[in-house]
């Protein structure tokens, strides 16, 4: 089993569409059901979103980013954290440098529903996931 993609469920797909272009420097790549969710090539595997129905939705509106607690958390690979940390400070993302994180290594975000993703450093990945290389003997 391999997994294929990873999705959110959200209130404005319009403005969930837009940032998430934004952040992944890509256009949706699905041509249908456009108005219900929209499906990102994120690199080696897919990344949707999905349109909550209105009659499902809560019906609170989300006007700023604040961190909600959430069981999942997406992690984005970057080949430089300090660098794409404030080009998305620069598109208006809220940015989160944790205590435990080092600054070249990993930074949390907020997106405009108030879900956290990390930025991490491709490199630091397997270290930061706790899948440490063994040492020739």
């Amino acid at each position: 089993m391999t997994l294929e993609c990873s999705m959110l469920y959200v209130k404005d797909l319009a403005r969930m569409r837009e940032f998430y272009g934004g952040v992944l420097q890509t256009p949706p790549i699905n041509t249908e059901w456009t108005d219900t969710w929209a499906l990102f090539d994120a690199g080696g595997t897919k990344f949707a979103l999905h349109s909550i129905p209105p009659d499902h939705a809560d019906g609170s509106e989300l006007s700023s980013p604040t961190p909600k607690k959430s069981s999942v958390k997406l992690v984005f690979a970057v080949g430089d954290v300090p660098a794409e940390r404030l080009r998305l400070e620069a598109t208006g993302v809220t940015t989160l440098q944790r205590s435990w994180q080092e600054p070249g290594e990993s930074c949390d975000c907020v997106d405009p529903e108030g879900n956290i993703f990390q930025i991490a450093d491709r490199i630091h990945l397997p270290h930061l996931f706790g899948q440490f290389t063994a040492r020739p003997s």
